[in-house]
């Protein structure tokens, strides 16, 4: 059996293969009131129809002010449970399970009109305005927020949780010293608030379901932080309560003058390989890795314990299928009504 194709178990959920399709915002809430339309329930049920083991849905917001746009996902209220609920039940159908990323934007929200962040620096460009620094009170409360967030998710059935840490949003905002320039709790411990959102979301999630953290490897900003840096601080969210990292880096501002260490294909999975083995955790990996013999490689290697395929996903919704059927195609199972096309 190809590792790409092998189940998987963490903690109370199973997985029938080590494919993931990661995050990736599709902007597409006309109606601005952060609730799922049919774009995103066809968007994610065809992934579910294509084989893959695990979807994990993009980022969702904790309150209106935290989206990137105004036509992003949000679940800061119980009104928006049922959407998310019909797509959890139809991709169920298809032996796939759901995730959803939940998270905040902070300075990188584009259409508030005054958005937050840990300390008020703007994210460079002319697109983003000016953020004003949370008061001590505001952080507590963002954790509280985080949490009913996560509670909702439950509710609508999703298998797992992701927290958002990664690309410069707010968590990002919070644990990076360049952009973290506070005089409280949370400037003097820059992981502060990301354990206090881990540890408020273990409360209101089952024992025995996962709960993800996506968190940026290394900084490309000058003077941001790198691998060392990152490993502490997973270790710091580990102990928190996450059990599973998804590793991914940069977006916290424009690339410095040493510049990305390349985009070739699994430029990223050393950054995996790294915090898998520093922290003895499982992890996601990401980062051109939709060519089906790499993404074999990298599970073979140890590198990491699952893949994630974003670009190649949003090219091709059969892309779990055609990978297991490049590896061992006795191995592929299509849905009943395609059957005849293997």
């Amino acid at each position: 059996m190809a590792l790409l194709s092998s189940p998987l178990q963490l903690k109370g959920l199973t997985l029938k293969n080590r494919i993931v399709m990661p995050p990736m915002c599709q902007y597409s809430v006309d109606a601005h009131d952060g609730t799922p339309t049919d774009w995103h329930f066809v968007h994610y049920v065809s992934r579910a129809v294509g084989g893959t083991g695990l979807i994990i849905v993009e980022m969702t917001d904790v309150e209106p002010d935290g989206r990137i746009s105004n036509g992003d996902l949000g679940l800061w209220s119980d009104e928006q449970i049922p959407a998310f609920s019909r797509i959890v039940s139809e991709v169920h159908k298809y032996g796939s399970k759901i995730g959803i990323q939940i998270g905040h934007a902070g300075r990188k929200a584009e259409d508030a009109e005054v958005p937050v962040s840990a300390s008020a620096i703007a994210f460079p460009g002319s697109r983003y305005k000016m953020p004003r620094a949370l008061t001590t009170e505001e952080v507590q409360a963002m954790v509280v927020k985080f949490a009913e967030s996560a509670r909702r998710a439950v509710e609508a059935g999703m298998d797992t949780i992701e927290i958002h840490g990664a690309h410069g949003y707010l968590i990002h905002q919070f644990h990076s010293p360049l952009i973290n320039k506070r005089d409280d709790q949370y400037g003097k411990d820059p992981a502060l608030f990301g354990v206090e959102v881990i540890q408020a979301v273990k409360k209101v999630i089952p024992a025995d379901m996962p709960l993800i953290m996506r968190v940026s490897a290394v900084e490309y900003v000058d003077g941001g932080y790198g691998l060392e840096y990152s490993t502490e601080l997973c270790r710091r969210y580990k102990e928190a309560g996450v059990d599973v990292f998804h590793l991914s880096s940069g977006g916290e501002g424009p690339i410095g003058s040493a510049g990305r260490p390349g985009v070739h294909p699994g430029y990223q999975v050393p950054l995996a390989r790294a915090i898998k083995q520093a922290l003895d955790v499982p992890v996601i990996a990401v980062g051109n890795l939709d060519d089906a013999k790499l993404a074999e490689a990298t599970l073979g290697n140890g590198d990491a314990d699952l893949i994630a395929v974003g670009r190649g996903m949003l090219r091709d919704p059969y892309w779990a299928i055609h990978a297991i059927r490049a590896l061992s195609p006795e191995e592929i199972q299509p849905p009943k009504q395609y059957g005849r096309a293997f």
